[in-house]
């Protein structure tokens, strides 16, 4: 059986915080074995539309997704549309097309809160989005959804 191969998407906006949340999920694939590849958007909301577009026309075809970034509380109601929106784009894909996705996009209310997130020392949700990948890649595996 081919060694599974995952796709990171990551938002570039606060481009320390995705650097903590990639090395966090690089090390987990790494330790599991697994292969990945890593495409840089501007921002949460274009995270949904790579991964969707990579699902249904890329080559090659990735056995799951890791979509990271952080969005951080501003002035204006912006914050909500970015989150909710992202969010949800994500579990549409995941629910429509049964895949493999771990959500590693933080929703933070300050850069410090998110650096304690993101850090591969500190909470490790970067690491945290792999993880949860990986399990729902295993539950795909187990239901005869993942080819030899």
């Amino acid at each position: 059986m081919a060694l599974p191969r995952m796709l990171i998407v990551e938002a570039r906006f606060y481009e320390e915080i995705s650097d903590h949340l990639f090395n966090g999920a690089a090390e987990v694939l790494r330790n599991a074995g697994v292969g990945f590849d890593r495409i840089a958007v501007p921002g949460a909301l274009e995270i949904p539309a790579v991964i969707s577009i990579a699902h249904q026309h890329g080559n090659p075809k990735y056995d799951g997704y890791i979509a990271l970034g952080c969005v951080i509380r501003g002035e204006t109601t912006h914050y909500e549309t970015v989150c909710s929106e992202s969010a949800r784009g994500l579990q549409v894909l995941a629910v429509t097309f049964g895949l493999a996705l771990g959500n590693g996009i933080l929703t933070c209310e300050s850069w410090d809160q998110a650096m304690v997130r993101a850090r591969p020392d500190g909470q490790n949700k970067g690491g945290g989005a792999a993880e949860a990948c990986l399990a729902v890649f295993e539950v795909r595996r187990r239901f005869g959804l993942v080819k030899p």
